[in-house]
């Protein structure tokens, strides 16, 4: 029994891993058809020929997805004391506009310019790189190489590099081979507007983050005014893809599961990192990215010693990702942390990593962990004018160097009458080089140009309205900014990623079909187990619904199939939906319980067999000490 778990891992590995595309393209063309089918997910808006990028989770994908979240909780939520919060999915302009979605939360789109098909530049060029390296076999080493930096450098290119890149390689329009547009920025932000009046623009919030951005100081108040602490979310995001591909991997409303654990930048050290810093798995620092070197495993202890991952909290997080998904059912051989390249990182942050599954698709990025520095407080601050700050308190008072804004009220007052307290508390919010650029701008200028996001206006400061002055001061207390750890999940993409790593085939027993089965971890398994009277008898149907009715009291969800159907046909319908069990009814005194993979079978007691199925699917038992517990028989005897 041992070995079964793992020769299904190899074959799967095998498979995936076979040359060419054309039986990876099998292989998930089988997974598909065979979630449809299920009813696992499928198409959106079908009998109306669907739109692309949307997807409904039938009632198998609803439960799985449901099982994956309530994971989540438990090893995040529950295990670090995370506030959880739940805010709405349309956002006010200016909230997106002090997070830089508005400006920036764009991609390069080109268009068939006889059609007006569009598509996004980034992926053509990335097709026609990966086509030529995969299946040109006259392609010379010197253009292989080319092509692969292409890739490597594909997350920096200007719209006028991928442009010229488009037609030096002669890349059309991929249905009509028609000529295409140069690339142009798109936002991916779905707009809408608030309120019958049209005057108050928004958006469907690209990601669940920035609720939890603005309610920081509430938060932090909240949580007793201490630092470390974690706030999370899960909720929909959207986003408005130019060319949606790839199933549940690129859709344009989809579940984010993010948390933004606040830290001090002073202190990034984290008091459980201790718990995970042995682990070792696949990670794919930059270093080894830019030098054409494959992943490898390292110990988490020496990445984060040796500054390859950046800090404590940071890898603490990366432990953390790498053992949620392990418990999922992930396949640890095919997952890796890969590190950001620089060109890849913002500005502002600190270190990046991507949690990434390869699929039959490749290596797909499905939980970004990031340390994102102090920005996004900062940006708030700035365009609020609502200091989000957090405060250490000295145990004696220290003598520093401050820098001192004080407005002067009644200039402002009489410049600005019933908006000066918002002028006020933008100009108290200024981080230190903005203050200083202006003070320097007031010497040089006598005045200068200010934007007041809460008035959605730009208003002239001069010299008697403000003073800004640094001046050594006792201080009680340190003022600053948190940085913040942001560990964000794809929920479909992890979902997606599972549905290939537990789906294999088996031959029928009379060897004339291949079967189809999902070896969900008890865990995230649809159902937990099916409950069957062997024949249709009248004692029997009593006892299975008995049985049933146990299973519900103890929270276990199940289906009990009484109709006539062979009992190796209804085996195999449920081995295609991932239930773990089957409790057989063939006797009014004891039942078989049989484990899907294996196909062995224990005998028990009627009256034990909800409590054995409720504590093996529970992690209280494992199916090995089940097995060596009660009588029982391998798959090998057993009718199937």
């Amino acid at each position: 029994m041992a070995s079964t778990e793992e020769s299904l891992r190899k074959s799967l590995q095998s498979l995936l891993s076979a040359s060419g595309s054309d039986s990876r393209d099998a292989f998930r063309q089988s997974v598909v058809n065979t979630l449809e089918r299920r009813l696992f997910y499928i198409p959106s808006f079908k009998i109306y020929c669907g739109v692309a990028g949307f997807y409904d989770y039938g009632p198998p994908g609803c439960a799985v997805k449901s099982n994956v979240l309530s994971f989540w909780r438990q090893h995040f939520v529950l295990e670090e004391n995370m506030l959880e919060v739940d805010c709405p999915c349309v956002t006010p302009e200016v909230v997106l506009k002090a997070s830089g979605h508005v400006e920036k939360f764009t991609d390069l789109m080109v268009k068939d310019e006889k059609t007006g098909t569009c598509y996004r530049a980034d992926h053509l060029l990335k097709d026609y790189c990966n086509e030529k390296l995969q299946k040109d076999l006259t392609l010379s080493s010197d253009k292989a190489a080319e092509l692969k930096h292409v890739l490597a450098m594909l997350d920096d290119f200007s719209s006028q590099e991928l442009g010229a890149k488009i037609k030096e390689y002669g890349i059309t329009a991929p249905e009509t081979k028609n000529p295409l547009s140069h690339p142009y920025p798109f936002n991916l932000m779905f707009q809408t507007s608030i309120g019958p009046s049209g005057l108050a623009p928004g958006f469907m919030r690209p990601e669940t983050a920035q609720g939890i951005f603005v309610n920081f100081k509430d938060l932090y108040y909240y949580n007793g005014n201490k630092l470390p602490f974690a706030a999370a979310q899960i909720g929909q995001a959207f986003r408005n893809e130019i060319s949606p591909r790839q199933g549940l991997l690129r859709v344009r409303e989809f579940t984010l599961a993010e948390i933004e654990h606040f830290v001090d930048p002073e202190d990034k050290s984290h008091p459980k990192y201790a718990e995970v810093a042995d682990l070792e798995f696949l990670m794919f620092p930059r270093e080894e990215q830019m030098s054409g070197q494959s992943a490898k495993r390292i110990r988490l202890r020496e990445a984060v010693s040796k500054g390859i991952v950046n800090n404590e909290t940071l890898g603490y997080f990366i432990g953390r990702v790498y053992l949620f998904l392990m418990r999922l059912g992930i396949d640890k051989d095919r997952l890796r942390f890969r590190q950001h390249l620089a060109n890849e990182m913002a500005h502002y942050a600190a270190d990046c990593w991507d949690a990434e599954i390869e699929c039959s698709y490749g290596w797909i990025e499905c939980v970004g962990i990031a340390d994102r520095s102090a920005y996004d407080l900062h940006a708030h601050s700035e365009k609020s004018g609502v200091p989000l700050v957090a405060h250490e308190k000295f145990s004696e008072p220290k003598e520093l160097e401050k820098l001192v804004i004080t407005p002067i009220k009644k200039e402002l007052g009489l410049a600005f009458k019933g908006s000066q307290k918002m002028v006020v508390e933008a100009l108290e919010a200024m981080r230190e080089k903005e203050a200083l650029d202006m003070k320097a701008a007031l010497e040089s200028k006598g005045e200068v140009e200010f934007e007041v996001c809460t008035l959605g206006e730009t208003v002239t400061i001069n010299k008697s309205m403000v003073s800004i002055h640094k001046e050594k001061k006792k201080e009680h207390q340190r003022v600053f900014t948190p940085s913040v750890i942001e560990p964000s999940f794809g929920i479909g993409r992890i979902i997606y990623c599972l549905f290939e790593h537990t789906f294999y085939t088996r031959q029928s027993k009379a060897g004339d079909e291949q079967l189809n089965v999902f070896r969900f971890p008890s865990l995230v398994a649809p159902i937990k187990c099916t409950v069957f009277p062997l024949v249709q008898n009248q004692k029997f149907e009593e006892v299975a619904k008995l049985i049933s009715k146990s299973l519900t009291a103890a929270g276990i969800s199940h289906k009990i199939d009484i109709t006539g159907t062979s009992i190796g046909k209804r085996y195999a319908r449920t081995d295609e939906l991932g239930v773990p069990f089957a409790v057989t009814v063939d006797s009014t005194t004891s039942v078989t319980i049989r484990e899907r993979d294996s196909k062995d079978q224990v005998r028990v007691d009627v009256e034990e067999a909800a409590s054995v199925i409720r504590e093996v699917t529970e992690g209280q038992r494992t199916w090995e000490d089940v097995w060596s517990t009660f009588p029982h028989h391998s798959s090998t005897a057993t009718d199937d």
